[in-house]
């Protein structure tokens, strides 16, 4: 894990270096912008580009779930078949749940275009409905990952001194412990009996508790190398000069500092994406994560491993979009890192 969010740069993210300064110069695009720049290299970046569209292509097909459980198969995530239900496959209508127990396997049209899972649930359906959850715990987990960590990374790198030594302490307690084991012993309490704090109550089986779980357990492994950009940042002449105009600490932090790691911060997004999304999987097949009847591609994972002889559909499935989702989030975000490199060597094109 430490691999993959590690960080190369060794200049300030609002650096150009002077070998693109001459390069512009010499371009004619003097007053170009390293963000253009930035975004210019992206877009040369035809594999990343490529990724990015397939994940918000994953995206809008999770957003509109309701349109395929509405209007194609005409189940919801949560219905399951009488006893006697049929459907036509081959010409032929046969039962969704088969007499020894076998669900239906995929009809390619209409209600179980992806088959039954045991329960004789539409696995389509569920397979839309999951990714939305799924999505959306991850992104909802890595904004508020990346708030908490920008906000102890600010005050720990800016202030230094007993605040640094205080947050940086309780950043080892959670760097200390393995991300799987951290995130089950927490998902398991909290789905057991909730949370409370204060005026704050969160139910077991919400969708809110893995999202909590997530956000909680990676917060040092963006703190850390944004608190590192801003112990740099706070030497520069910028931050001297902000200081001898009288402006305090929090308007220094947020106005001077905080912008110039804005870049950092984008490149680890996605990262933290694909990660939280991952971690939601694992949480949610070991039973710490989402709680039946609710989806999702862990869900479906841990459903699937006992008919991965008899119906492997129902694990490959979920599988597969999980893998998609991760690598496409992963190879777009090293795309935006090597757009936003300021030690890249560009070449300016016409």
């Amino acid at each position: 894990m430490s691999e993959v969010l590690g960080t190369e740069s060794g200049v300030s993210v609002g650096e150009v270096p002077p070998e693109l300064q001459a390069e512009l110069a010499e371009s004619g695009e003097k007053g170009t912008s390293p963000w253009r720049l930035g975004l210019r290299r992206l877009k040369r970046n035809r594999v990343a580009v490529a990724s990015g569209i397939v994940f918000l292509l994953l995206v809008a097909s999770t957003i509109a779930a309701p349109l395929w459980a509405n209007h194609v198969a005409h189940k919801t995530p949560y219905d399951t078949p009488s006893s006697d239900e049929t459907v036509e496959v081959g010409g032929e209508q046969v039962f969704v749940i088969g007499l020894d127990g076998r669900p239906v396997g995929p009809t390619w049209h209409g209600a179980y275009f992806l088959g039954a899972d045991g329960n004789g649930r539409d696995v389509m359906v569920r397979l839309l409905y999951g990714g939305r959850n799924s999505l959306l715990i991850g992104i909802s987990a890595a904004l508020i990952t990346t708030v908490l960590a920008i906000a102890a990374a600010l005050l720990a790198g800016y202030h230094r001194g007993w605040v640094d030594g205080v947050i940086a302490r309780f950043m080892d307690i959670l760097w200390a412990f393995p991300v799987i084991l951290f995130g089950v012993a927490l998902g398991t309490a909290l789905a057991l009996g909730g949370f409370k704090a204060g005026p704050i109550t969160i139910e077991s089986g919400s969708l809110l508790i893995p999202i909590f779980v997530i956000s909680i357990v990676y917060i040092p492994y963006l703190a850390r190398p944004i608190r590192g950009e801003v112990l740099a940042l706070r030497e520069k002449e910028f931050v001297e000069a902000a200081r001898a105009q009288g402006m305090g600490s929090t308007r220094i932090m947020l106005g001077e500092i905080l912008p110039n790691t804005v870049s950092l911060v984008i490149v680890f997004f996605p990262l933290m994406i694909a990660n939280a999304i991952l971690l939601e999987a694992a949480l949610s097949f070991l039973g710490a994560g989402v709680q039946a009847p609710e989806p999702s591609w862990g869900t479906m994972i841990d459903d699937g491993v006992d008919r991965i002889i008899t119906a492997p559909y129902l694990a490959v499935v979920p599988g597969a979009m999980l893998v998609l989702t991760v690598l496409a989030l992963n190879i777009f975000g090293d795309g935006v890192r090597d757009a936003l490199d300021p030690r890249a060597k560009v070449r300016i094109e016409g």
